[in-house]
């Protein structure tokens, strides 16, 4: 296990298969965007279906401030499709079967369990808030629109000071 990513650091880049099957390169989708990119433990669990239901949601207004949701876990691109079909999720799932992803980012509990953790990324890949709390999976999403509308907000402050 590697340290955990906190604020101010620069994500680590990786590829994986979404639950289509498709190698998705997390640079390719900060490129084009912030990035919420949420580890949660397993499909089908009752946490993990609320937490994804409420990025389902909040998908929408996610979208309008230009921000890709990306959730993570270690189950198989097949457990994925079936989850993402049966809640109707229209964000990406990626399998991480192997948890490399998972350690790169230190997304772990105290007690070495996979950790609910969601991770808000800039347009210049670098981690803008860290909201980790397995026991809240209601919040995790509401936490990652109020920090993408403070970055927002603190962008269009940076610009007009420019100006």
């Amino acid at each position: 296990m590697s340290a955990k990513i906190e604020v101010g650091d620069r994500a680590p880049t990786f590829r994986l298969p979404d639950q289509e099957g498709n190698d998705i390169d997390l640079a390719e989708r900060i490129g084009k965007g912030p990035v919420v990119l949420y580890f949660y433990p397993k499909d089908f669990t009752a946490g993990c279906t609320m937490e994804a239901r409420e990025f389902r949601e909040m998908y929408e207004e996610f979208q309008r401030r230009g921000a890709d949701v990306i959730g993570v876990s270690g189950d198989t691109v097949e457990t994925h499709r079936r989850f993402a079909e049966e809640q109707e999720l229209p964000f990406t799932l990626l399998s991480d079967v192997d948890d490399n992803v998972r350690d790169m980012y230190g997304a772990w509990s105290a007690l070495g369990m996979p950790d609910r953790i969601t991770y808000l990324i800039d347009r210049q890949g670098i981690v803008r808030m860290v909201f980790s709390s397995q026991m809240r999976p209601r919040k995790h999403a509401a936490e990652a629109l109020r920090a993408l509308e403070d970055v927002s907000a603190e962008r269009v402050v940076t610009s007009a000071k420019s100006s």
